[in-house]
């Protein structure tokens, strides 16, 4: 089988750019929809320079928080690939935060879990690609799809722990022991 060549690697025959740059403003499809952009199943890495994180407790259980920083590629980008500078996104983010102390000043933290694409900002336009009415409705269907897909691995969940399993390891100190967050599907808004 003959191996293919890096998309990053290879130009176009007309202008020279990269494929990656090409590509990122080509149509593509996923589950029915069109979009441009990075190709689903593609992935970042970020380093992020020494942030400002700061929260204040609202209730015994919530805080509200904010987190500003300049995050970097970690490799480069391919010439002429993504928006241009000065293109802006609304992300709304939710994730499971695990920390565990370590005394009395520090504490270990990780993050995972979702990011979602509210709208955006080209560079060359002063307008959103959404509304703030339209904003909210993405918010809100995709809190929905993520409770349903929660609520169904709760289902699915209770089934499996209602049969014995010797073999289950019992999670030891530390270690998360609730599943990640994830949404399988995603509603048109």
């Amino acid at each position: 089988m003959a191996a293919k060549s890096s998309p990053s690697r290879r130009t176009t025959k007309k202008t020279g750019e990269s494929d990656a740059a090409v590509s990122y403003d080509e149509f593509k499809t996923h589950e029915g929809r069109r979009y441009t952009g990075m190709k689903v199943g593609r992935s970042h890495k970020w380093y992020y320079d020494k942030g400002e994180w700061k929260e204040k407790k609202i209730t015994p259980d919530l805080w509200q928080i904010s987190y500003a920083v300049t995050k970097r590629r970690a490799g480069r980008a391919p010439e002429g690939s993504g928006v241009p500078v000065d293109t802006e996104y609304h992300w709304y983010v939710l994730a499971h935060q695990n920390v565990c102390k370590l005394n009395a000043n520090d504490y270990t933290t990780s993050m995972t879990g979702l990011k979602f694409k509210i709208a955006y900002r080209r560079a060359d336009s002063g307008k959103w690609s959404a509304t703030p009415q339209t904003q909210r409705k993405r918010m809100i269907s995709f809190l929905r799809d993520v409770i349903e897909d929660l609520e169904k691995e709760q289902e699915e969940g209770a089934a499996a722990l209602a049969q014995p399993d010797a073999d289950r390891p019992t999670p030891r100190r530390g270690q998360r022991t609730r599943p990640p967050l994830a949404v399988k599907r995603r509603r048109a808004v």
